[in-house]
């Protein structure tokens, strides 16, 4: 896993990393595990229009770190604007609870092991308006999940859409949040004003103790803050459960034993009476059912695993699969 540490403008940060990669003879474009069509190409001009209004210095980070790779950013745009929209893979878990005493998110990446290597961990410190944050990435300038300065924290599963129009994808749209709001409740307020394109599942969490889960798309919105009555906890996979939203599952793809691990997280949750920060790695881990126990023969793997500790401000992080590598807390980073 690479560690990038980011600071100054937007466009600086693109502009730096991108120089920094072709002067190491990485190229993004050579890199991208899917062709890059005609449709989507046009596919992300569509999308332009809106992340030029509601979030234009994005724009000009994907700007900045085209020139820095002397690239078209039309065809980086076309990689950047159509991921998850236009999905090679749906996979990914993700939790959170919160009781008296902690207040915990945790999440597994499961992601293509062929580029495994090029998945990083980012520091961002901008300069030109947005709250820095720690966050964990297989594509650049997107962010899967993370936590910001003001405590917020964020993870995504991504969900094989049924339809899709401009607007935001997964990956920006979470990095959108952390940059944007402090809390859960202002990040879900940012979620009903913005166009959504692809369709995901987000869980929240902040240090007051507030969690959610939301499920969504272009079409609909749907967000809980318990799957209990009798504790507080959330928990998604890739298929939607929440009842206005299970009309948009798809059936019959390959979508990395979605339900097999949505019941391992359900059931643990459930049954557990004891929340804290080892029952929330034993869990990532696999110890209570089937979680990151994939055949890597098959190309796929829990390729990093991490949890935000609210209470007590810490991040801990396996980089890979957690049934074989230890969390280590993250000391970089203080909110």
């Amino acid at each position: 896993m690479y560690h990038a540490h980011f600071r100054g403008t937007h466009y600086e940060t693109g502009f730096r990393w991108g120089s920094l990669l072709l002067k190491h003879q990485n190229i993004i474009l050579e890199n991208i595990p899917f062709e890059i069509t005609q449709e989507r190409i046009d596919y992300a001009l569509s999308c332009l229009p809106i992340y030029e209004r509601f979030y234009p210095e994005i724009t000009e980070e994907i700007q900045g770190l085209a020139d820095g790779q002397n690239c078209d950013v039309r065809i980086l745009q076309a990689v950047l604007f159509n991921m998850y929209s236009m999905p090679p893979a749906c996979n990914c878990s993700c939790f959170a609870f919160t009781t008296g005493q902690e207040i915990l998110l945790g999440r597994n990446s499961d992601f293509l092991t062929e580029i495994e290597k090029l998945n990083m961990n980012v520091i961002y410190r901008l300069t030109d308006g947005a709250y820095s944050f720690n966050g964990n990435t297989t594509a650049f300038v997107e962010v899967e999940d993370g936590v910001n300065e003001q405590g917020l924290a964020a993870g995504l599963t991504s969900v094989y859409p049924v339809q899709r129009k401009p607007g935001f994808n997964a990956g920006l749209l979470l990095r959108y949040l952390l940059e944007k709001c402090k809390n859960v409740s202002e990040a879900i307020s940012c979620l009903h004003q913005l166009p959504i394109a692809s369709a995901q599942t987000l869980t929240l969490a902040d240090t007051s103790g507030e969690i959610a889960l939301v499920e969504c798309n272009s079409e609909c919105i749907e967000v809980t803050t318990s799957l209990s009555n009798t504790h507080s906890f959330v928990c998604d996979t890739n298929t939607f459960h929440l009842t206005k939203m299970t009309e948009y599952n798809r059936i019959g793809i390959d979508d990395w034993f979605a339900e097999k691990r949505f019941q391992t997280l359900l059931s643990a949750l459930q049954d557990n009476k004891n929340f804290n920060l080892i029952f929330a790695q034993k869990l990532l881990s696999g110890e209570y059912g089937f979680l990151c126990q994939y055949d890597r023969s098959t190309g796929k793997d829990t390729v990093w695993s991490v949890i935000y500790d609210l209470k007590q401000h810490k991040i801990y992080r396996s980089e890979g699969n957690p049934g074989r590598r230890s969390f280590k807390e993250d000391f970089r980073f203080r909110f």
